[in-house]
């Protein structure tokens, strides 16, 4: 019985031009995930401030002030106490906020992640300016 060579006429594989492009793929991603991952914690350090603000107070106004606290102490720099929107509802008070984060890329692109959070059921669509 004669052996048949799996590769009758050619190389089977990855050339190096084509790991080199994965690599630069795989490298492409890194980086934008190096980006994007510190502008979600935040996202989630300015959830958890709002929600223990608007437990915490009992006007609009110490609303702000405990979020400011919570903004010095939790390195938010994209949100500000004055940038809440503070409702009145029957069972105190719903805080939401809504800003969008530039990430640059390469040149003029960017991208663009818009952020809205709420301590009630339905968070405000407002456009972050």
């Amino acid at each position: 019985m004669k052996l048949r060579s799996a590769t009758p006429g050619g190389q089977d594989g990855l050339s190096l031009v084509g790991f080199m492009f994965v690599v630069a793929i795989i490298a492409m991603l890194a980086v934008l995930g190096m980006k994007v991952v510190p502008t979600v914690v935040e996202y989630s350090a300015i959830k958890k401030a709002i929600a223990q603000a608007a437990a915490n107070a009992s006007s609009p106004r110490e609303i702000q002030q405990a979020f400011d606290r919570q903004r010095e102490a939790g390195y938010i720099d994209s949100v500000s106490g004055k940038d809440l929107e503070i409702t009145k509802t029957a069972d105190g008070f719903d805080v939401s906020v809504a800003y969008e984060k530039r990430i640059g890329l390469i040149g003029p692109a960017s991208l663009v992640i818009d952020y809205v959070a709420s301590t009630g059921g339905k968070p405000t669509q407002k456009a972050a300016q």
